[in-house]
């Protein structure tokens, strides 16, 4: 089950924190929420599975 580690303001942004967690070893999807999927302004979800969401946390909380 994939679970929101964190939510990011914008595509870019969710594209560095994804690829951020797949560095150090996670597997990470990103999900736009609100607006149209196409659109740069929408929030998009930074998921991961849920067994991995303690080890995601500390990973965002190091930056």
């Amino acid at each position: 089950m994939w679970t929101v580690v964190y939510i990011a303001q914008n595509k870019a942004e969710a594209e560095k924190m994804q690829q951020r967690l797949t560095r150090e070893g996670f597997l990470v999807k990103i999900k736009p929420i609100g607006g149209s999927k196409k659109s740069d302004a929408s929030s998009y979800e930074i998921l991961v599975p849920a067994a991995e969401i303690d080890e995601a946390m500390e990973v965002i909380n190091s930056f």
